[in-house]
């Protein structure tokens, strides 16, 4: 099944050149199915490039989805045009009456500043809070993930030394998982942070609500969920097209910035030489295991039982 984006969102004409089956939402509208509702907060500073690679790991499920974007109030965006953000987002003010069966929330390039100091922390609160009512499962990603077990479970998050920057191998710690279906023991996952979570304060929450489902011995802590998978939390980028950690380097290497070559990455450790691609197919069954297993199969039909 395809899915549903916003008529004239500019991923659509780049995901059918990949042959990649979506529709907007005047065709969609003739259609007598219930779709799927996902709402994407996209904190990423160039959001064309995060809406496509999400759109394209969601695209492999049966299911048909309709896809929204939510942004912030209190943050606008500096590298995205003002016109692609009034034709394809809309505040949490305007949405937030509203009920999803899955929600996704992007890492952001705040790592460096404590959680409370981020100047839309309360908006992100608010937003938090809403989602456990509004929202059958939610991913939270990178940044995102590091800030909702902040937010709910009181897990700090540290500085490193070093940029976590590479394609990383993950053990799979419960392989029965419905998360995990189709997985081998080991996947891979890009990562591309600055900060870490740690095994021992998510072991240390009262009660322990927070399960621990991946991890690597290099970049630590992958995969952790909660509430029965309504929350999943992902250190990584497995939303990550092949070329995406290529253009970081080479930013930052414009910039000036230091910066090592990613890890695992490029062939023979070469950048002329391209990447390896190893994390893909399990980003697709990721994400496509999530929509089956943790949203479709959990969310009433009747999207206003959600939270109820």
């Amino acid at each position: 099944m395809p899915l549903t984006l916003p008529d004239r969102l500019p991923a659509i004409d780049l995901l059918k050149q990949e042959n990649i089956f979506v529709i907007d939402n005047t065709r969609a509208t003739t259609q007598d199915i219930r779709p799927l509702r996902i709402v994407v907060l996209n904190l990423m500073p160039i959001k064309i490039t995060t809406e496509t690679d999400l759109i394209r790991v969601l695209s492999n499920s049966p299911l048909q989805l309709e896809i929204s974007f939510m942004k912030i109030r209190s943050h606008t965006s500096k590298n995205t045009p003002i016109e692609h953000m009034r034709a394809f987002y809309r505040d949490f003010d305007i949405m937030r009456h509203e009920k999803y069966d899955g929600m996704i929330i992007t890492g952001a390039p705040v790592e460096h500043l404590d959680f409370e100091d981020v100047t839309y922390w309360d908006e992100m609160r608010d937003i938090f809070d809403w989602a456990r009512t509004n929202v059958t499962s939610t991913l939270y990603i990178c940044w995102a993930a590091q800030a909702g077990l902040y937010y709910y479970y009181g897990v700090p998050k540290y500085p490193l030394q070093q940029k976590m920057f590479g394609i990383f191998p993950q053990k799979t710690l419960f392989p029965r998982m419905p998360i995990f279906r189709g997985f081998d023991d080991i996947f891979y996952m890009p990562h591309s942070r600055h900060t870490e979570i740690r095994r021992e304060d998510i072991e240390a929450v009262p009660s322990s609500p927070l399960t621990i489902l991946a991890e690597s011995p290099e970049s630590g802590v992958s995969i952790v969920m909660a509430r029965n998978g309504r929350e999943i939390f992902i250190t990584g980028h497995a939303e990550y097209s092949p070329l995406t950690l290529d253009s970081e380097y080479r930013r930052d290497l414009a910039k000036g910035l230091p910066i090592q070559i990613p890890q695992h990455y490029y062939i023979n450790d070469e950048p002329a030489a391209g990447p390896l691609v190893t994390w893909r197919a399990h980003a697709n069954l990721l994400f496509t295991n999530w929509l089956n297993y943790y949203v479709y199969q959990e969310t009433p039909y009747d999207i206003n039982q959600i939270g109820t």
